[in-house]
């Protein structure tokens, strides 16, 4: 059930729905204070004050951290968190409670990410436990489920909570992020965790600055989550006038491709949300000049999103090596699947990287 939110005000009922922090993710400082490892912040939380992510405290010495409920929560294609490699055709029940580290003016996650900063944003939590979640999984059906919506980083004890339940369960795990993290909280999460989504929203300082977040943090976590063995996809939404320049764009590609070259890149279609609707909303022609940078810098595998049917083979796998087609989509609709179950090419035999069973 819903908790109502009527009587008390968002942020009281969430502080009753929380836990004791993680050890891993909670550094203990003098006068009571702490310093929290969820994210790149790396907030400095003196006692009675929250970090920048709004739901993360310090009641008296202690970091108490969200738990036990949910604001958002979806079953739907796996392609769309979006994963092109990760069992093309399932489903992943996905999660997500409310807060975000960032605060990006075209969050189209807004209700859920800017609750207790935006007064507009908010919605009532559900309380729920981990094996309901998990149980809901196998009665849609899932293959994976996956903590979205917020930003999963702030609330990631929740996150692993749930994935302690569902891995034994048969289900693969997926943090789905803006990838602010640190070396602590990936750490935490590896054991429990398959698949990591990172927005590089730019390559601009300038403009991760106006987000709320920092370049050079995100690039770290990239090279990060690749060094740890989760599979790693990378999300670019293409913002005309903000992130689309053929400078940008290149260096993305370029830095994607000294990290790995299979790392799968995902360009995909911006259009106007929350507080961002004076930019043009991207157009097919944008988005196929990005897949052809991606592809001049040596990526193997280059998606173009949110524009089904208006950007050719673009939503489709090929082998890199004879250029089979290997997974034919329709935006998140899967038309047919050739790689093999040894995540083979079925001409030519080059391994595809991924996970494909």
């Amino acid at each position: 059930m819903p908790v109502s939110t009527k009587s008390a005000p968002l942020a009281t009922v969430l502080d009753s729905m929380t836990i004791e922090g993680a050890p891993e993710l909670t550094e203990h400082l003098d006068a009571g204070a702490l310093k929290c490892y969820a994210c790149g912040h790396r907030c400095l939380i003196k006692s009675g004050k929250r970090g920048i992510c709004k739901v993360r405290f310090n009641e008296g010495g202690h970091l108490r951290v969200p738990a036990n409920y949910v604001a958002a929560l979806a079953c739907d294609p796996t392609e769309k968190k979006p994963f092109f490699h990760v069992m093309p055709g399932s489903d992943t029940l996905t999660f997500g409670m409310l807060g975000c580290d960032l605060h990006c003016a075209y969050c189209q996650n807004w209700l859920t990410s800017q609750a207790l900063r935006d007064d507009s944003a908010g919605t009532n939590p559900t309380v729920v436990s981990p094996e309901r979640l998990v149980s809901m999984a196998k009665a849609y059906g899932a293959a994976m489920v996956g903590s979205s919506y917020n930003e999963p980083l702030i609330t990631a004890e929740w996150a692993v909570e749930v994935f302690k339940k569902a891995r034994p369960a048969g289900f693969r795990t997926a943090f789905i992020s803006n990838g602010n993290a640190t070396p602590q909280v990936l750490d935490y999460l590896r054991p429990w965790t398959d698949c990591y989504k990172i927005d590089l929203k730019s390559m601009n300082d300038k403009n991760y600055r106006q987000l709320g977040g920092v370049v050079d943090n995100i690039l770290e976590t990239v090279k990060m989550v690749h060094e740890r063995g989760f599979w790693e996809e990378i999300v670019t939404l293409i913002i005309p006038g903000f992130n689309d320049s053929e400078d940008e764009l290149r260096r993305a590609a370029d830095f994607i491709a000294s990290v790995s070259p299979d790392i799968p890149w995902h360009v995909t279609a911006f259009h106007q949300d929350y507080k961002m609707t004076e930019n043009s909303n991207t157009t097919a022609e944008q988005l196929l000049r990005a897949c052809e940078i991606g592809r001049e810098a040596g990526l193997n595998y280059i998606y173009a999103g949110n524009l089904p049917g208006r950007v050719g083979r673009w939503e489709n796998t090929y082998c890199p090596s004879c250029q089979e087609l290997l997974v034919e989509r329709f935006g998140y609709l899967i038309r047919q699947v050739r790689v093999t179950n040894e995540g083979r090419c079925p001409k030519c035999s080059t391994t595809i990287p991924g996970i494909w069973d």
